[in-house]
């Protein structure tokens, strides 16, 4: 007993020095020392066992730090988060194996009118509108981790034209409105100017079903495979397009085709059960998880077009389980048209990594704890989460050794010569996450 006891001290007091090494190199941008020193405690705070990550209990916690000075550093304080997040996105997509980024979004509850992007709005962790805060985020996904290397915080219409809230939440006079559609390509920007570049992205039906977001991936030229509803409209493959003859008055008419489009649903319906493969995508807690999907080159209805007027061609893929009538969900990738099925399976089931982390973030990390009004503190509050979980992660991975071996901004992000290109892209950069640690 005295040597198990003894092993978990040592195993207490390494993990401890792991987490100071790898604060001080996430918050080396800080300038002041004491800023720096807040930071370590306010990131082991979260990760101490407790019901609650508010300032005053985190702070009780921790006996080394009063909650003023941890409300100071976080609400009020000018340390600049952008320059940490950097380097952890930097530290954390180096030489990991990620298959994807996720675009997500969180719902935060809260009570009262004055805390910053409060609005009755869904909230995905009460499953219902309700008032709460929405976190939108671009995450490296792995089969085995996620990590968040990006937030921005939604702004809904309402909050443009309230003075009053706006003045007492310091929201900069610049930030407005943006949908969470938009918010996530300026990610994908930030990122990009950071030399991170997602090897495929990934979405849920919130973000995919948006014609706008997918054309945005596509000027980007990112690959993506995002779900959508089954009522998306199409066109064949197989469709072409007529040049209406020109009559000689007025402009002359586009391009268009004859055919009329179709929903999505009634694409995998007329293909019929017999074109749906089985195909399994990760070991779950009672086995294989397996089901039936029907793969299909279609045209997506939507403003982009080639110089001919032809919509490009993309994968539809379609899970109908055998015990099923019709099939249950959707998805639209541009990624090349010899991209095996299995292929599309794995990268459109990723997402389940996201909602399970997202739980840890929440629940053990205290994401939607924060209580303060401020603009500024809730992107410190987010930010030295962010790096808990990504703490956690790589000691949980194994790669608490490599903490304190190199300078984020020397890391480059490795090619990732195996991953798919999307439609007439020549190469893609590889980012990639971590896996995930209990708190």
């Amino acid at each position: 007993m005295a040597t198990v006891v003894a092993e978990g001290v040592v195993g207490l007091a390494a993990q401890r020095a792991a987490l100071i090494a790898f604060a001080e190199e996430m918050y080396a941008p800080l300038l002041r020392c004491d800023q720096r020193a807040k930071a370590e405690y306010y990131t082991r705070g979260l990760m101490i066992e407790g019901r609650r990550k508010s300032m005053q209990p985190m702070a009780e916690r921790l006996g080394v730090v009063d909650d003023q000075g941890l409300q100071q550093f976080i609400s009020d304080s000018t340390w600049d988060e952008v320059a940490v997040r950097r380097r952890l996105a930097r530290r954390m997509c180096a030489g990991l194996d990620v298959q994807a980024w996720a675009i997500d979004d969180s719902g935060m509850p809260k009570c009262g009118r004055l805390s910053p992007g409060v609005a009755r709005q869904y909230c995905g962790e009460l499953g219902k509108v309700a008032s709460c805060q929405v976190g939108v985020s671009v995450n490296a996904v792995s089969d085995a981790a996620s990590c968040p290397l990006d937030w921005r915080l939604f702004l809904p219409a309402e909050w443009d034209e309230d003075q009053e809230r706006r003045a007492r939440a310091k929201i900069p006079e610049e930030v407005r409105h943006r949908p969470k559609w938009q918010l996530a390509l300026d990610m994908l920007d930030g990122l990009a100017e950071w030399g991170l570049t997602p090897p495929v992205v990934v979405a849920d039906a919130g973000y995919g079903e948006i014609g706008e977001f997918r054309d945005g991936l596509e000027e980007r030229d990112l690959g993506y495979v995002v779900q959508v509803k089954g009522s998306t409209t199409a066109y064949p493959a197989a469709a072409e397009v007529t040049q209406p003859a020109y009559r000689g008055c007025g402009r002359p008419p586009v391009a268009r085709y004859c055919a009329k489009p179709s929903n999505l649903r009634q694409f995998v319906l007329a293909a019929g059960r017999s074109a749906a493969v089985s195909v399994g995508w990760r070991e779950g807690s009672r086995g294989a998880l397996r089901s039936d999907f029907v793969a299909l080159r279609v045209r997506p209805v939507g403003p982009r077009r080639h110089a001919g007027g032809e919509r490009p061609d993309r994968w539809l893929l379609a899970e109908w389980p055998h015990d099923a009538e019709e099939p249950v969900k959707y998805w639209l990738s541009n990624l090349p048209a010899d991209t095996p099925i299995e292929r599309l399976v794995l990268l459109g089931k990723l997402r389940w990594r996201i909602e399970h982390d997202y739980r840890e973030l929440k629940q053990c990390l205290g994401l939607g704890h924060y209580e303060g009004r401020s603009w500024r503190g809730w992107h410190h509050h987010v930010t030295c989460v962010s790096v808990a979980h990504a703490f956690l992660t790589l000691w949980r991975l194994g790669h608490d050794s490599r903490m304190t071996t190199a300078e984020p901004d020397d890391i480059e992000p490795v090619c990732n010569i195996e991953d798919p290109q999307p439609a007439g892209r020549d190469r893609q950069a590889r980012a990639g996450p971590p896996a995930r640690a209990a708190a």
